[in-house]
């Protein structure tokens, strides 16, 4: 099968690697359809943050069950379904207070001294968080696929496997923000216009849109964003206390991954406001803040994966989509093939796009489009 294989040092080749053994118990095989090309995936590949190599990325994605493992109850061959990287095991103490998208995981992954689950030239490959979907199949635990309708177009459902679900979650169960409430979100590429979006539904009173790229900004206003604010031209923080009155927001979110833009957040919060850090900072930074805005009962916290409990929050966000009130047609940028992702990673960088989706050639799926 064609993979797109990470040497390490922003290397990145398209290789004919072995196709996945068969399923083991508890395994699924899965045919890829789409995967959305994620900013996460770029982090890793400029060495922002550190993963063994060499590796197949990709993690934001959707395909069609081709077959199952023993053990397996969950989904059977045809079924369609996207997958999501907080696997949980069930039984550990997150899972089983509520939290699965914090387990480790550990039991959802093969042994150590199993084969690995993709393999080179007779070597261990590693697999990206434990999907490594940039590659025409995908050999994974059931625990990181949930079932979907066939009503949705799968290149639409692979941004739910991240993007939609981090940026809406974000909103709905990490801030839970409120109706009425002001809301500032700074970053407008593919997360930050879905927080955009949650902000919207959730019926937030003030959205407002902080970025440095004017048609991002423009693609905010058409998700729902009431204000914007072009980063590029002045003090953004300025710009939100001024929109606001001099009072701050209830909630700002951090959506591009800086020291910077996090400390911009804190400091665009109202008395009891909260700053939510959903992009990932650099490995090494050191985030700071002015220690008196803690007696206004500011907050900060952090993010992963939008706190998702994805076997519920995605088959919902399928069906908001099917009744128009999700947006997911406006979030690509670009329909490209495998051989297109490093191009995809050039455009990313200039911060031009929202997402570029690889639709794979031979997955021969009636749903996606010509």
């Amino acid at each position: 099968m064609r993979a797109l294989r990470f040497h390490g040092e922003r290397k990145l080749l398209i290789e004919d690697v072995p196709e996945p053994g068969p399923p083991g118990p508890g395994e699924v095989l899965v045919r890829t359809a789409a995967a959305g090309v994620c900013h996460s995936d770029l982090h890793f590949v400029e060495g922002k943050y550190i993963y063994p190599t060499p590796a197949v990325l990709g993690h934001e994605s959707a395909g069609v069950v081709e077959a199952v493992g023993p053990d397996v109850t969950y989904v059977r061959p045809g079924d369609h379904v996207i997958t999501c990287l907080s696997q949980f095991c069930g039984e550990c103490e997150f899972c089983l207070s509520g939290r699965p998208y914090l387990c480790g995981g550990e039991t959802t992954r093969r042994a150590a001294d199993a084969p690995s689950r993709l393999t080179i030239g007779g070597q261990a490959c590693h697999q990206f968080a434990n999907l490594s979907s940039f590659a025409e199949q995908m050999l994974v635990h059931e625990h990181a696929l949930v079932k979907v309708t066939k009503d949705i177009p799968l290149d639409r459902a692979a941004l739910i496997g991240c993007g939609v679900t981090t940026g809406l979650g974000a909103v709905f169960r990490t801030a839970r923000v409120e109706v009425g409430q002001t809301v500032a979100i700074v970053g407008c590429g593919g997360i930050g216009l879905n927080a955009v979006q949650g902000a919207y539904i959730a019926g937030a009173n003030r959205i407002i849109a902080v970025d440095r790229v004017a048609t991002k900004l423009k693609m905010a206003e058409q998700f729902g964003a009431t204000d914007l604010v072009d980063a590029s031209s002045g003090d953004a923080v300025a710009k939100v206390m001024e929109l606001t009155g001099g009072l701050g927001v209830d909630h700002a979110f951090e959506a591009i991954g800086l020291k910077a833009t996090a400390e911009q957040c804190f400091a665009m919060l109202k008395r009891g406001g909260t700053a939510t850090v959903i992009g990932m900072i650099p490995m090494g930074a050191i985030i700071e803040l002015p220690g008196p805005d803690f007696l206004r009962e500011k907050r900060i916290q952090g993010c992963v994966m939008g706190s998702n409990r994805f076997r519920v929050d995605m088959p919902r966000y399928v069906e908001m989509y099917l009744q128009g009130r999700l947006k997911l047609d406006e979030l690509v940028s670009a329909r490209i093939p495998l051989e297109e992702v490093n191009q995809s990673f050039d455009t990313m960088r200039a911060g031009e796009i929202a997402r570029s989706v690889i639709v794979f050639d031979d997955a021969g799926l009636s749903t996606l489009p010509a």
